[in-house]
């Protein structure tokens, strides 16, 4: 009943996004129902505008856990974006830098790399957060900055591969994730994620350390009483968290794009967030949330090319969802991270 209760409430809270931004829509001059139709129906009435929005939905699935993840464990993880950068330059590097080698040897290199990565540099946060009791939140933002800068520097000046643009050299076929047939930019990152949900799901809710993580983030406190070792678990939490989306990084130069190109995330880290938060940082619910917002991503494009409403209403349409959906769980999780980091201070 819980679940049904909870499900339902968030079905509202999409409902109102959608007549809030409708309303919108409707004072600029431009038809919601017409607008609605040509985004989500535009984005599954046929096989290309499915790929686009599984494509879309890809990495936000990995930010989306990485979110997840964390929150569970009572930290608020807001360095996706960050992560992300790292881990994709990791991986681009790998790809093209090291000498030829079995695919099978060589993609797992590059997968690994970009998971490492991401989660060393979450395990930033996690340190100055166990030993200072620093406020995770602050330090991830910081450390996005700070990660796409160094990214931006390496890949113009270390690593820049010949030609105007500032982006690696092509990663070999070695090391480069499938295509899911031809005249799709559809991968097999799309499984390597839906591996990881049901991994994720597996370790927080099948194994002793995925209670403890849970345990930590329901009462620190009470979790040190009980004898578990409460920081280690942070740190865990966060350097798994971390090394979820390094892999969304990694799985969008080896699958997407072939290389690391500077700016190549819209901002995948920060939506994880919402998406996480609309999942009910559940992995399977992380899982149907991201799918969700890749289809209004290619909606959007359908919407571009289809209609004269400009494109820039989507955005309205994500905010709202946002500010309906994920807000009021987003300033609970906020809200969770200052207690718990509270009661590990104590």
């Amino acid at each position: 009943m819980k679940f049904w209760k909870k499900a339902a409430n968030l079905v509202l809270r999409f409902v109102l996004a959608l007549v809030a931004s409708g309303i919108i829509l409707y004072l600029s001059g431009y038809s919601p129902l017409k607008a609605y139709k040509a985004m989500f129906w535009g984005a599954i009435s046929n096989w290309d505008g499915i790929a686009l929005s599984l494509v879309q939905a890809t990495p936000l699935i990995f930010t989306g856990l990485a979110v997840a993840f964390a929150n569970n464990c009572g930290i608020f993880n807001i360095g996706g974006e960050g992560q992300l950068y790292l881990g994709a330059i990791a991986a681009g590097i790998i790809g093209a830098f090291l000498p030829s080698m079995p695919h099978f040897l060589h993609l797992f290199l590059a997968l690994a790399g970009g998971a490492v990565v991401g989660g060393l540099w979450a395990s930033i946060a996690a340190w100055l957060k166990v030993k200072a009791n620093a406020n995770e939140v602050i330090i991830t933002i910081m450390l996005n900055n700070i990660s796409i800068l160094l990214c931006s520097y390496l890949v113009n000046y270390v690593f820049k591969a010949p030609g105007p643009v500032p982006q690696t050299p092509e990663v070999q076929p070695s090391a480069s994730l499938s295509r899911l047939g031809t005249g799709t930019q559809l991968s097999t990152a799309l499984f390597l994620g839906v591996l990881l949900v049901f991994a994720v799901w597996f370790i927080l809710y099948r194994t002793k350390v995925g209670y403890e993580i849970r345990a930590v983030g329901a009462n620190p406190r009470a979790a040190a009483a009980a004898g578990i070792n409460v920081p280690g678990m942070m740190t865990l939490a966060l350097f798994l968290s971390g090394s979820l989306a390094g892999l969304g990084g990694a799985s969008q130069v080896l699958g997407l794009h072939g290389r690391f190109i500077q700016g190549f995330s819209p901002g995948y880290g920060f939506d994880g967030i919402a998406v996480a938060i609309l999942g009910g940082n559940s992995p399977i619910g992380v899982l149907f949330s991201a799918l969700l917002f890749g289809l209004m991503r290619a909606g959007g494009m359908v919407l571009d090319r289809t209609t004269k409403i400009p494109v820039d209403f989507v955005l309205i349409i994500q905010a709202a969802i946002i500010l309906f959906v994920a807000a009021p769980d987003i300033f609970k999780s906020l809200k969770g991270g200052v207690k718990g980091a509270r009661s590990v201070a104590k």
